[in-house]
């Protein structure tokens, strides 16, 4: 009974941290939130390793500089969260909508598949189809197997992203593990038309890797400190949205935006 009473307090207190976390259990089977916090390096590193790269701490104060000495931006303004770098941004909707969102996920967390699964598709249908919402999703992949996703999910055709993007979420048992294991991955990916020799020599596109990093450490610049977060406008929030809260924080915006159009001169 002891034993049950402990499990059951960790799954209530990793349900309450998003994730993004220090791994609080040592299992060899690990559900996507253990998988998604687990392990210290470089969401990038080979797995035959590279330097590795300070584990980050979504516990850590944003208004801080991080050990590692980078700036986080107290208060970012709209210009510095749209900033991009070397990669596209991946965007749905009208790009002149009145609001845009931006989605900081990790293909291992559970947080993000449930808002994939339960928000995201009345999201779609009442803000971001209907013209009220820019949509942006940027990676901020959390440990070596997210990592490992992220890159074969900017590999594959940008009109196939978000349908890959979101059987990565549907199939998270399917392939989220301890270690990495590409032959699961491969099958997620495969399922969009993606070759096993494209999977394989996207894991070798620098260029690819480096511009995927840009974005995360970026996200981290701007106070993203795990997943979900969101941006709306240059609002950060730290927590899985529901369609209750994106309705509260978008009406008002659009609103205002109808007001000062019709304020203007013709």
């Amino acid at each position: 009974m002891k034993k049950a009473g402990v499990v059951a307090a960790l799954l209530v207190l990793s349900s309450l941290q998003g994730c993004g976390g220090s791994s609080l259990v040592n299992t060899t089977a690990l559900t996507p939130e253990q998988a998604d916090a687990g392990g210290a390096g470089s969401a990038f590193a080979s797995s035959e390793g590279s330097k590795a790269e300070e584990r980050f701490n979504p516990f850590a104060d944003p208004n801080e500089r991080s050990t590692g000495g980078r700036e986080v931006l107290a208060d970012p303004t709209f210009a510095d969260v749209m900033k991009t770098g070397p990669l596209p941004e991946m965007s749905f909707g009208r790009a002149d909508a009145p609001v845009t969102i931006i989605e900081y996920a990790s293909l291992t967390c559970p947080h993000c598949r449930h808002f994939h699964m339960t928000t995201y598709p009345a999201f779609r249908k009442e803000f971001i189809d209907t013209g009220k919402v820019r949509y942006i999703l940027r990676e901020f992949p959390i440990g070596k197997t997210s990592g490992a996703a992220t890159i074969a999910l900017r590999c594959a055709p940008p009109d196939k992203y978000l349908t890959l993007f979101g059987k990565f979420m549907e199939q998270q048992p399917s392939w989220v593990s301890q270690e990495v294991r590409l032959d699961p991955i491969f099958k997620v990916a495969s399922q969009v038309g993606m070759t096993r020799a494209q999977f394989d020599a996207c894991r070798e596109n620098q260029a690819m890797i480096e511009g995927l990093k840009w974005v995360k450490d970026r996200g981290r610049t701007l106070g993203v400190i795990g997943t979900p977060n969101f941006f709306v406008g240059n609002k950060l929030v730290k927590k899985e949205l529901s369609i209750e809260d994106i309705r509260a924080m978008v009406g008002p915006l659009v609103a205002a935006r109808a007001t000062a159009s019709a304020d203007t001169p013709r």
